[in-house]
């Protein structure tokens, strides 16, 4: 793992676990909190409805009041349970209100909606949940009045559903008497609040995700897009370092070369000629052997001078241009092999900068010394043209090719990155076997092309100058 990385990650994860943290805290509060919120609802709307029950209660009480006041005028019991009965069947309220009446032992007296339970004892009857409800009613009724929750069946649905009852004793008849509210439309309005809160929290917990994600790509851009800036500063200030080194060697190698070419090389020369006049002067025979000898050691020694002076800096490179030293290549290649040498040479009469020149001879050079070596090539072709302040070389051959995986040979890599440390761009396309789509009549062969950009180089040497200053 990089340090870049490192660091990357170490801006993110406590942003992450932090966000993280509180969108945790926030939504356990706001379940909690929405809890508390359903809870007082629906204690409120059972506190609406107890009102309500009390209500009805206290209607049908009044309504029975007469009947029962009959007791004390002479009224015979059983015609006062009659009517309160016929009364209590009468009363009702919405699709499911009624009334209901049992004996203080279970038996059911009133019950307009299930007519059939009248007369039974229903003192063991069980709810869906277990609850003996006949006993917890008669328990509520009997100690004051009170509130009750079971399930029973709804008649407008034909099916049991949660309902809450109040009860209370007619002490004139020792009857207990009440009446319900389903409350199913409260589960259902809870319920319908429950999935709205969750809904919310969700939404909330997917925008607070889409927030964070969204600040963790600006991070991340923001961190790739520095590293790149970065980067390419970095890039700049090594390729301005290379070129100046580049300078720097091609001066000293120039320097260098002239020295071995004006200063050794004459010396040996002159060497080489004083010997040739001691031979011709000198009549002994053991030491003219020996001149010998030495000239021939000088004629060695002058053109390893030559050959290192060359490998440095061109000599005809500085004298003549950068067009006659590549013609020169051409011509003694010509010589000395059975190639065809074609060339296109177009250049600007002002010389090119000295990175420039010494960087397309010897790319030129390179790639003549691997076609002459490996290619097995019959026809060469160079061209070189100068437009718009860029320079295009191209150099073709007929020879036998390679593929792609075999240019990691030292040679081009060499010419790969000279163009390239000048900011230049190198590609080879190579055809081992026949293609139609080479743009020459060559069936097969190597294409090598190098561009040279003179503004980079301008530009390089501007802030080179800059940077000294």
């Amino acid at each position: 793992m990089t340090l870049k990385i490192k660091i990357l990650l170490l801006a993110l994860l406590p942003l992450i676990i932090m966000s993280v943290a509180i969108t945790t805290l926030n939504q356990r509060q706001a379940r909690d909190l929405s809890e508390q919120e359903i809870a007082t609802f629906e204690r409120n709307l059972l506190a609406s409805k107890r009102e309500q029950l009390q209500h009805y209660v206290d209607l049908a009480l009044a309504s029975i009041h007469h009947t029962l006041s009959l007791l004390e005028h002479g009224a015979s019991r059983e015609y006062v349970e009659s009517e309160v009965k016929r009364q209590l069947n009468e009363l009702a309220y919405g699709d499911d209100g009624y009334f209901f009446a049992y004996t203080l032992d279970g038996v059911n007296l009133v019950h307009p909606v299930q007519p059939e339970l009248v007369g039974e004892n229903l003192m063991d009857i069980q709810d869906g949940d277990g609850k003996y409800l006949i006993q917890e009613l008669l328990w509520q009724a009997t100690h004051g009045g009170g509130f009750e929750r079971y399930m029973w069946r709804k008649p407008s649905e034909d099916g049991q559903e949660d309902k809450l009852s109040y009860v209370v004793v007619i002490p004139e008849l020792n009857w207990m008497m009440g009446t319900g509210l389903y409350v199913d439309d409260i589960v259902e309005e809870v319920a319908a609040i429950r999935r709205d809160v969750n809904k919310n929290i969700q939404d909330t917990f997917f925008t607070v995700l889409v927030i964070i994600s969204g600040t963790v790509v600006l991070i991340v851009l923001l961190g790739v897009a520095i590293n790149i800036h970065e980067s390419q500063l970095a890039d700049k200030r090594l390729q301005e370092l290379a070129h100046r080194s580049l300078k720097l060697q091609v001066s000293q190698r120039r320097n260098f070369a002239r020295e071995l070419h004006d200063g050794i090389n004459q010396l040996l020369v002159s060497a080489k000629l004083r010997v040739n006049l001691v031979d011709k002067k000198w009549e002994q025979k053991v030491a003219r052997e020996h001149l010998k000898k030495a000239s021939c050691m000088l004629d060695m020694a002058m053109q390893e001078v030559r050959r290192v002076s060359h490998d440095l800096r061109p000599i005809v490179l500085d004298d003549l241009g950068l067009e006659a030293a590549l013609r020169n290549m051409l011509d003694d290649l010509a010589e000395r092999t059975d190639l065809q040498v074609h060339s296109s040479i177009h250049l600007p009469e002002q010389r090119l900068p000295d990175v420039i020149e010494i960087t397309l001879y010897r790319v030129v050079q390179e790639a003549l010394t691997n076609i002459e070596k490996h290619a097995g090539a019959s026809e060469v072709k160079l061209t070189v043209q100068f437009k718009d302040d860029v320079v295009y070389l191209k150099l073709e051959d007929d020879g036998c090719g390679f593929y792609e995986h075999d240019q990691s040979g030292i040679g081009l890599i060499n010419m790969r990155e000279r163009t390239e440390l000048l900011g230049g761009k190198f590609t080879i396309n190579s055809y081992p076997q026949p293609s139609s789509a080479l743009d020459t009549n060559l069936t097969t062969g190597t294409i090598i092309k190098a561009t040279f950009y003179l503004a980079a180089v301008y530009e390089t040497n501007e802030r080179e100058l800059i940077h000294e200053s």
